[in-house]
C-alpha cells in the first residue's frame, strides 16, 4: 500500500527529528483540509496547568493503586490500571507530538518516565508513532501492521507488539542507550517484584497487570480505529463522538482528528472535532456514535 498521508496542516516539522521516507502523491480529487489557522489558533495552546496535570496523572495513578493494595481493595486495582493506561498513552502521545512544550532533554526524560510507569519503552513509541503518521499505511509501518490483521489476529498479536516495536526501533539505531535501559524494566519490575512478595504482593500484582494489560494496544489502538481503511485521510481511520466514551479515554477516541491535526493536543481534539464537524460532513464522514 501506498501512503496518502495528508500534509502537516501547520506546516510543522517532526517533532522526533527523525528522518522519513518521502510521502508518494496524494490521489486527484483529494479534499484540501482547514489550516488550523482557519480553525483557530488557540488549539494549539497548552497552559502550564495543563501541562504539568497531564504530566502528573500517571503518577497519581499509580499512588492510587499503591493505596489500594495497601487496603487490600484488589477488586479496585483493575480499574485504577486501566485510568493509569489511559493517562500514559495520552500523555506521551502529546509528548510525542510535542504539544507539551517540553524541551528536547525533557523530552526524552518524560518518554522514559512515562514509559517506566508501564514497564514500556516511551523512546520505541516515539519512532515508531511518528513513522505511523508518516507512512499508513505502508509495509514499513510497524505501529499500523495490526490493521492488516483479523480481529483475533489482533488479538493474539497482543504479546509480541511491543517488543516487535523495540527492535524495530532499536535497528533504526538512534536512542539506543535509552531503548536498553528501557527494555531492563520490566524483567526488573517483575523481578522486584518476586523478591518483595513475602512482604508485599503489590509489585509483582502490577507488574503482571500492565504487562498483560499492553497487550489489547493493537486491537484496541490499531486495529479498531483502522481496520478497512480507504484510500484517503479521511478514510484512514475513525473518529468516536459522544460524552462519556470520549471523557474516559481523555479525548483519544478522536482518532482521525489527531491524525489530520497530529499537532493538536489531546485537551483539544473536542473542541477541534465540532470546529471540523461541517467539513467531515461535507465529505461524508460519519462519525461513530457512542455514550
Amino acid at each position: 500500500m501506498t501512503s496518502t498521508g495528508l500534509p502537516n496542516p501547520s506546516g510543522q516539522s517532526d517533532p522526533s527529528g527523525q528522518p522519513g521516507p518521502p510521502g508518494l502523491p496524494e490521489p486527484p480529487g483529494l479534499p484540501e483540509p482547514p489550516t488550523l489557522a482557519d480553525l483557530g489558533a488557540d488549539l494549539l495552546v497548552t497552559t502550564r496547568r495543563q501541562r504539568w496535570t497531564a504530566l502528573a496523572r500517571p503518577f497519581a495513578g499509580v499512588l492510587c493503586f499503591t493505596a489500594a493494595a495497601w487496603a487490600g481493595w484488589w477488586w479496585l486495582t483493575p480499574v485504577i490500571v486501566f485510568g493509569i493506561f489511559v493517562a500514559v498513552v495520552t500523555v506521551t502521545h502529546d509528548v510525542v507530538h510535542g504539544t507539551l512544550g517540553l524541551s528536547r532533554p525533557a523530552t526524552g526524560w518524560a518518554l522514559f518516565a512515562m514509559g517506566l510507569v508501564l514497564l514500556e519503552s516511551g523512546h520505541a513509541y516515539r519512532a515508531t508513532h511518528t513513522r505511523h503518521h508518516r507512512l499508513f499505511p505502508h509495509h514499513d509501518d510497524p505501529e499500523g501492521y495490526p490493521a492488516e490483521l483479523s480481529l483475533l489476529g489482533a488479538a493474539f498479536y497482543g504479546p509480541v507488539f511491543l517488543p516487535r516495536l523495540w527492535w524495530w526501533s532499536y535497528r533504526q539505531g538512534r536512542d539506543r542507550g535509552w531503548l536498553l535501559v528501557e527494555a531492563a524494566a520490566p524483567a526488573a519490575a517483575l523481578t522486584a517484584g518476586a523478591l518483595a512478595w513475602p512482604h508485599t504482593q503489590g509489585v509483582l500484582v502490577y507488574a503482571v497487570m500492565v504487562i498483560a494489560g499492553s497487550w489489547v494496544y493493537p486491537l484496541l489502538t490499531v486495529y479498531l480505529p483502522h481496520h478497512g481503511y480507504g484510500d484517503t485521510p479521511l478514510t484512514q481511520t475513525r473518529t468516536l463522538r459522544g460524552r462519556i466514551i470520549p471523557a474516559v479515554f481523555l479525548e483519544l477516541t478522536y482518532h482521525l482528528e489527531h491524525h489530520l491535526y497530529p499537532q493538536v493536543p489531546s485537551h483539544h481534539l473536542a473542541a477541534l472535532a465540532r470546529r471540523l464537524d461541517g467539513y467531515l460532513a461535507a465529505h461524508g464522514v460519519r462519525p461513530v456514535r457512542v455514550v
